[in-house]
């Protein structure tokens, strides 16, 4: 036993099975929980916590985030070679709606905690929901150039399968719904 009271046997099939679970929710009924007991279970938000230790060089200095290291599980907009580089994402109003519009898509995104939040600077940790791997995600007001500069890594291990390249291509596609959104207006 596991000191959460989870057999092995049951994280193995979790793990198992969690890539076909999407295909087998649409065959099983739907469970209704509303007067259920389990539903006041206090849930951790992550299964297993591979969460490291938060990084000490993050943040700004001479306009620059801190560079990608040689690992691929980092992506940043500052970064000049292929594997790492990424597009900064844009803005067309002001630098505090660009900041305010960054907060509003992260607050819908699942496993996200704001660190630190100042006007022209946001650093997000978000957590994976089954193994809790961290990524320490930082996004720098460039008002020079209308851009948001972005550095999004993998506090640990080596290969995100991408994740941090995704993460800020979704936060991109919802900038340019907002941006599309405000233009209807």
């Amino acid at each position: 036993m596991l000191r959460s009271g989870i057999s092995i046997i049951s994280v193995a099939c979790l793990l198992l099975f969690a890539p076909i679970a999407p295909s087998l929710a649409a065959i099983a009924p739907p469970l209704n929980l509303a007067h259920s007991p389990i539903t006041q279970l206090s849930v951790p938000m992550a299964l297993f916590s591979f969460s490291g230790s938060r990084p000490n060089y993050l943040g700004i200095e001479d306009g620059k985030l801190s560079p990608c290291p040689g690992t691929p599980n980092c992506v940043s907009s500052q970064s000049d070679d292929a594997e790492h580089g990424i597009a900064p994402l844009k803005y067309n109003n002001s630098p505090e709606q660009a900041i305010a519009e960054l907060k509003q898509i992260i607050g819908n995104m699942k496993g996200t905690e704001i660190i630190s939040d100042r006007a022209d600077y946001l650093y997000v940790e978000f957590t994976s929901s089954l193994m809790g791997f961290v990524d320490d995600v930082e996004f720098y007001i460039n008002p020079e150039q209308n851009v948001v500069e972005v550095r999004s890594a993998s506090r640990l291990g080596e290969s995100d399968m991408g994740v941090n390249r995704k993460r800020v291509e979704a936060i991109r596609a919802e900038l340019n719904k907002l941006e599309a959104q405000e233009a209807q207006a």
